[in-house]
């Protein structure tokens, strides 16, 4: 059988561990597993009926042709003043990228902007994709680690000794996939004035979580915080995560109209337009009511608090709370070197990951994916119930670990 050789690019990268966690699961249960799967970043809740009625609406309108390829200008317009309404940032329609989802926005900005040896500052822990996806447009991840002991957050101290003349771009998620560690207004402040001394770096901010936290935090945006760096910020959101929306795939941006262009041009040549379907849903969720977030904001509290105090509850485990998005990032530093029940000593958190899944069927993802150890994500975007079960088996297995 003839086996087609990989491109270089391709070999220096790794699919995804999320997806790979939630594959297995699925596996697992299709074989007659009971298997409880906390792998998936996405939310347990439906998508708004306004939103599919308007979604139904733009079928019956005919509104299933190609369209401008990043975006309609009424999809544009609601992204816009969304920007105004939540953010204090203002883009005209020029300013404005559509692309199939938030993934996309971000890998066509890097693929618009990163030549060989540019480097893109990621602190870690990140979500499992920005550094692939950085490789893979033929850049070079710097990480930066944000511990537990910064409460998973960058100090401008080590921004700052990142940056390098090569630097292209500073990559930044709050409220952060994994960890959910969001960054106050005076946080931020204190990164975009690093970034003011360093006029050649790019900053991209992925705002995917915005409407996503808890107990009172306020959410900030660099390019809100710092209007200096308007000028060379990307603001990258999406419908994925607020509006329940991730098989829509729809991501957003705002920038400069320079690099908006440069990233159309690299949609023009790759996936053209997205679903022009979602888009019509996707404007009629932006300009519509949001009395739901409140609402389920609550039931994600309610479920972080639950996991919170059942994983601190389990042995050798520790989890802070964190102030938004819906995972927890535990660590499991206080089992490394103990005896899994199938004899296996777990000295990775990989091996926890693994083991907890064999002997229990809680799935979870590694921390080292993150680029962050020893820590494992728990996605609680689920059922109480299935919250509760799930955390019972992470407790069962600690306390089984000689």
């Amino acid at each position: 059988m003839t086996v087609i050789e990989q491109s270089a690019a391709l070999a220096r990268v790794q699919p995804s561990p999320t997806i790979a966690v939630t594959q297995k699961a699925r596996e697992l249960k299709a074989a007659g597993r009971d298997v409880i799967s906390l792998g998936a970043g996405e939310p347990d809740f439906d998508t708004p009926d306004y939103i599919k009625e308007a979604a139904i609406e733009a079928i019956r309108a005919g509104k299933t042709k190609y369209t401008a390829v990043d975006g309609v200008p009424e999809l544009k317009e609601a992204i816009a003043a969304k920007f105004r309404r939540d953010n204090d940032l203002s883009y005209d329609v020029s300013q404005i990228n559509v692309g199939p989802g938030g993934k996309a926005v971000i890998y066509n900005a890097l693929v618009a902007t990163l030549n060989p040896g540019d480097e893109v500052i990621i602190p870690a822990p990140y979500w499992v994709s920005y550094p692939d996806m950085t490789r893979l447009a033929g850049g070079e991840p710097v990480i930066v680690p944000a511990s537990a002991e910064t409460a998973f957050k960058l100090t401008p101290e080590a921004l700052e000794r990142a940056i390098t003349p090569r630097t292209r771009w500073f990559m930044f998620n709050s409220p952060s996939n994994p960890t959910g560690a969001a960054y106050t207004h005076d946080e931020l402040k204190a990164l975009t004035d690093v970034l003011l001394r360093h006029p050649h770096v790019l900053v991209m901010s992925d705002d995917m979580y915005e409407h996503i936290v808890y107990d009172g935090f306020r959410f900030a945006t660099p390019a809100a915080v710092e209007p200096a760096l308007y000028d060379r910020t990307l603001t990258v959101n999406g419908a994925s995560k607020a509006y329940a929306m991730t098989g829509w795939r729809i991501g957003y941006a705002g920038g400069p109209a320079s690099l908006i262009k440069a990233m159309a041009k690299v949609m023009s040549q790759s996936t053209s337009n997205p679903c022009s379907i979602s888009q019509w849903a996707v404007a009629a969720g932006l300009n519509g009511d949001h009395s739901f977030l409140a609402e389920r904001n609550a039931a994600f509290k309610e479920r972080r608090d639950m996991v919170v105090s059942m994983l601190n509850d389990a042995e050798g485990l520790s989890c802070a709370t964190p102030e938004g998005a819906f995972y927890v990032y535990p660590s499991c530093a206080g089992v490394i070197g103990k005896k899994a029940p199938s004899g296996k000593v777990i000295e990775t958190d990989g091996d926890f990951a693994a083991e907890l899944l064999e002997a229990e069927g809680a799935a979870v993802v590694f921390g080292a994916a993150f680029g962050l150890s020893p820590h494992f994500r728990i996605s609680y975007a689920a059922s109480t119930a299935q919250l509760k079960d799930a955390c019972e088996r992470i407790q069962r297995f600690c306390a089984a670990l000689g």
